[in-house]
């Protein structure tokens, strides 16, 4: 069981690996909610989230035997860090099983802790399995990435840094997974506090959670398709489900879309990098009223790889009509082309890419095809610089933008 006691003991032992992630109040979201918003930022301990706090704890209550044969978990993301860095700490040897297709930076740096690395399969099903196999042939530990409970209890000293450096919270807003950090957080919220909100926060297209709580068991998705990575899972832990159930007051679904723009929301105006499955607690925000509330979103997490930060923020600009293209027909002949240049310049919009084509029809004279990428403040802008086009005469017609 979940205990008050194993709660602070595990406070005290995590202390010994993590950094302290003192709450940031961002004023930015509290203008737009109404209410005190506060970011909890995992995405800054040492492996780059908040898993290495029930690595660690897991660790700690295993017996000196146990820690000698070593241990071995399955992951492609922040749990096998988690474990790898905790193992470590701890002089114990560690065994992670990752697909065959996690990215070089991730099999790199659970390496550069000291762990074992071996790669298996497609999936982190198959992943797992090998995992198992593992463990049963050397005698190791298998730590769960979520359906552990010590694991769940390490996940949960968040929320007693959360209560003792806000002590009037009014609500805590996490992400779901596999269910782990939730079951730890609003566990330990409501052994504190009765009276805190624990709202846990999925992916539309990942919601493992709100279909077990609905059916009151565990239930497995057809899928789990989402840019949340790190909460697509297709099927929640049995262990937290009955602690979910009891302790976290709603469940809200978010749109893939919505975390792409809460990416630059807080990389724009907080300047820290947050995955987009640490991003769901802000990505919800708008769904509830919090006038007058004191909020702390948990930012799970902030492994994001390059290639997936600039499709986020390309992505991002084009929602937000920071960035748009338009194709316009003009005539083939001298001063066309500036003619629009300077019409575009009076209303401060900056062209990015421009593709000029002779041949889309075959009358030159008639018409020929100016396509323009461009650069806004957003959709008023964007609307103003419209209608300077369609006043001069062209009319813009609106297409797919790309950088």
């Amino acid at each position: 069981m979940l205990t008050l006691e194993k709660f602070e003991e595990a406070s005290e032992i995590v202390k010994k690996v993590t950094n302290p992630t003192k709450l940031i109040q961002s004023d930015y979201l509290s203008a737009q909610t109404g209410g005190k918003v506060y970011l909890k930022p995992e995405n800054m301990q040492h492996t780059g989230a908040y898993k290495l706090r029930g690595a660690y704890y897991k660790i700690s209550t295993m017996t000196e035997e146990a820690r000698e044969k070593g241990l071995i978990t399955a992951s492609a993301g922040n749990h096998a860090q988690g474990v790898a860095y905790a193992a470590k700490a701890f002089g114990c040897k560690a065994v992670i099983v990752m697909p065959t297709v996690t990215p070089l930076i991730k099999v790199n740096r659970t390496k550069s802790y000291g762990a074992e690395v071996i790669l298996y399969g497609d999936v982190y099903d198959d992943a797992c399995a090998k995992a198992y196999e593992l463990a049963e042939e050397h005698g190791y530990t298998f730590v769960h990435p979520f359906d552990d409970l010590d694991v769940a209890t390490g996940q949960g000293t968040i929320t007693m840094e959360i209560i003792q450096e806000l002590p009037t919270v009014d609500y805590i807003i996490a992400p779901i997974g596999g269910g782990g950090l939730i079951t730890g957080v609003s566990t330990l919220a409501k052994m504190l506090n009765p009276k805190i909100k624990v709202i846990g926060v999925e992916p539309e297209n990942a919601a493992s959670m709100t279909a077990a709580v609905k059916a009151g068991e565990v239930v497995t998705l057809d899928s789990a398709n989402t840019i949340a990575d790190g909460t697509a899972v297709k099927a929640v832990g049995v262990q937290n489900l009955p602690y979910v159930i009891d302790n976290v007051d709603d469940i809200l679904l978010v749109k893939d879309e919505e975390l792409i723009g809460a990416f630059l929301d807080i990389v724009e105006n907080h300047k820290i990098v947050v995955e987009n499955s640490g991003l769901l607690s802000v990505a919800a925000l708008k769904q509830l009223d919090l006038r007058g509330k004191k909020v702390v979103c948990i930012l799970s997490g902030g492994n994001m790889d390059v290639i997936t930060m600039s499709s986020v923020v390309q992505n991002g600009l084009i929602q937000r009509d920071r960035i748009f293209s338009v194709a316009i027909l003009l005539p083939d002949k001298p001063g066309e082309l500036a003619k629009v240049a300077e019409t575009i310049a009076e209303a401060k919009g900056n062209v990015i890419r421009l593709e000029h084509n002779q041949f889309v029809n075959t009358n030159r004279s008639a018409a020929v095809e100016l396509r323009i990428t461009l650069e806004a403040f957003g959709t008023e802008h964007k609307n103003e610089i419209l209608k300077a086009l369609e006043k001069n005469g062209y009319s813009p017609k609106l297409i797919g933008a790309k950088l």
